[in-house]
């Protein structure tokens, strides 16, 4: 019997923590097997803030996740985010001493170990690096140079930079939770895979993922990553202005934004009014949605302006004539009432709400569709491609039949001393580990990440 490859993605974000565990069915489409999630306490615009209250959270998502799915979580691949993250590009090159010499995997991961030595700022550390146009012997725009001969080999690279420390308090927050980490992976990055399409990253394409305390960007040209960035603003400002403007507790300024809010204030009719109970008996608070509507749009404005000036950043005069295929939006963010018609305005860019339902099989639950879950079906999508056996079926041993003693009424009033009650003991759940084998095509594409991921799974061995 062919071993299950069972994948598991956490995304620890600023408003909830998700846990899910997938698989890939016959159609290569990603069936959910379990999805757990927790509010996130204890993490601050991407940033843990607070280990202790973390590691609940991410324990409550996980149990609910096992509960669910009926499989025991081994290790997880996270995704990472935060205000500390920044993006440089970088290129470099080798000089290989054989120019017949047919260029294979080695050579790249030589290239790629190079650039992972560039001198950073003190207490940051590079994330990821990836690979765009490579050049051979003076031969540009070679996207595969894999099997080409050449004595130069050289490279133009997107370098994903962050905080060390950041990045260590979440591998110690997973190990303190019982689980094990098997990767990292930049949530735009996630989100990218789980909403985008090949087509679109051809064309040319700006994902804009907003979170409860990020809004992360992600453009693609070419097939390629060329830009990413994060930016410390997220849904959980707009809640703190309609908290303010409207002198409410946040629980009901969420509400408000969730069931009432809008975007676009023309929407709202002058005498759209809700009606807001009062705290402990005091008079309840009428609330113009018009009113509603300006406080919102202020703070989105702000949002996706900031957004498009780093769009604008890769894109120059114009963006609109290099990113064909437009803006994705994604995230809890993109939820909010007529925020596409708004971006659509402030860019001029083709705008569309990002679902991560092309790649779930067709009898997914509908709330997993949602943008809500989108990095974290990207992460579970991640995992497969590690060919990870992260989770193990739970199994349990039939108990034996438990035999009781039962006296008559009568003879329990009479007699002082209950007699003793016979039973066997139930017998132990046993979770079966299977061993496993990596195979050769999976140890070639041990990527330089997974190296990365190593070195902070020594770190925390050796922390105190």
């Amino acid at each position: 019997m062919e071993k299950e490859n069972i994948a598991v993605g956490l995304d620890i974000g600023t408003t909830k923590i998700v846990a899910m565990i997938g698989k890939k069915n016959e159609y290569g489409k990603l069936e959910i097997l379990g999805v757990g999630k927790s509010k996130s306490l204890g993490v601050k615009r991407g940033v843990v803030d607070n280990i202790t209250q973390t590691i609940q959270s991410i324990q409550l998502a996980v149990q609910e996740a096992e509960a669910n799915s009926g499989y025991k979580i081994k290790d997880v691949v996270v995704g990472i985010a935060g205000q500390h993250i920044r993006s440089i590009q970088h290129s470099d090159y080798i000089s290989r001493s054989n120019a017949e010499e047919v260029i294979g995997d080695k050579d790249i991961d030589l290239l790629i170990n190079q650039v992972h030595k560039l001198a950073m700022l003190p207490g940051e550390e590079i994330i990821h690096v990836l690979p765009q146009e490579f050049k051979i012997d003076g031969q540009s725009e070679i996207k595969e140079p894999i099997g080409m001969c050449g004595g130069r080999l050289e490279s133009s690279f997107h370098v994903v930079v962050g905080q060390a420390a950041s990045i260590r308090n979440v591998g110690r927050c997973i190990q303190s939770s019982g689980i094990e980490l098997s990767g990292l992976t930049l949530e735009p990055l996630a989100s990218a895979d789980a909403v985008l399409s090949q087509e679109e990253k051809e064309a040319g394409v700006a994902l804009i993922d907003i979170g409860g305390g990020t809004t992360d960007l992600a453009i693609f040209k070419d097939g390629i990553i060329r830009h990413t960035a994060v930016i410390p603003f997220g849904g959980n400002v707009i809640t703190d202005d309609i908290k303010e403007g409207c002198s409410i507790i946040e629980k009901q300024a969420e509400l408000l934004k969730v069931k009432f809010g809008s975007a676009w204030p023309g929407e709202n009719k002058d005498n759209e009014i809700v009606s807001i109970p009062g705290l402990r008996g005091r008079e309840p608070k009428e609330i113009s949605l018009k009113n509603l509507s300006k406080i919102i749009h202020a703070r989105v404005v702000e949002i996706i302006e900031q957004v498009f000036v780093e769009i604008k950043a890769y894109g120059h005069e114009d963006p609109r004539r290099k990113l064909i295929a437009g803006i994705v939006l994604t995230g809890g963010g993109a939820q909010l009432k007529h925020i596409k018609q708004l971006v659509e305005y402030i860019t001029g860019m083709d705008t569309r709400i990002g679902y991560p339902n092309e790649h779930l099989a067709g009898d997914s639950d509908e709330a997993i569709s949602s943008p809500l879950f989108a990095t974290a079906v990207g992460l579970v999508m991640n995992s497969i491609d590690n060919n990870s056996q992260s989770a193990v079926k739970i199994t349990f041993s039939a108990p034996e039949k438990v035999n009781v003693y039962r006296a008559p009424v009568e003879q329990i009033q009479e007699i002082v001393e209950v007699p003793e009650i016979e039973m066997e003991v139930e017998k132990e759940v046993e979770i079966e580990l299977p061993k496993q084998s990596e195979s050769t095509e999976t140890k070639i594409r041990k990527s330089f990440f997974d190296k990365y991921v190593d070195k902070i799974k020594e770190f925390l061995d050796n922390a105190e």
